[in-house]
């Protein structure tokens, strides 16, 4: 009886170890910052250059870092776990 169980539950188990890769995935993609810090450099550079007015900027920047934060806060709550 137990083999039949295993045969009949085993796709069930490869398609969960598959939910759990891909939302493994997704979370490390979510709590990579590096693309934001890129992102905060270049708008750095084009202030710098005078390619962007400081209004701008300071928007720019507050929306960059604010998001920065949110991955730092996620980070620290997915530690906790």
């Amino acid at each position: 009886m137990l083999l039949v169980d295993d045969l009949l539950l085993s796709p069930g188990r490869g398609l969960l170890f598959v939910v759990k890769e891909i939302a493994k995935a997704a979370q490390a993609e979510l709590l990579d910052d590096e693309a934001i810090r890129q992102e905060l450099r270049e708008l750095y550079m084009r202030l710098e250059t005078g390619r962007i007015e400081e209004q701008e900027f300071e928007q720019r920047e507050g929306l960059l870092i604010r998001r920065l934060e949110a991955i730092e806060r996620m980070r620290q709550g997915s530690d906790r776990r």
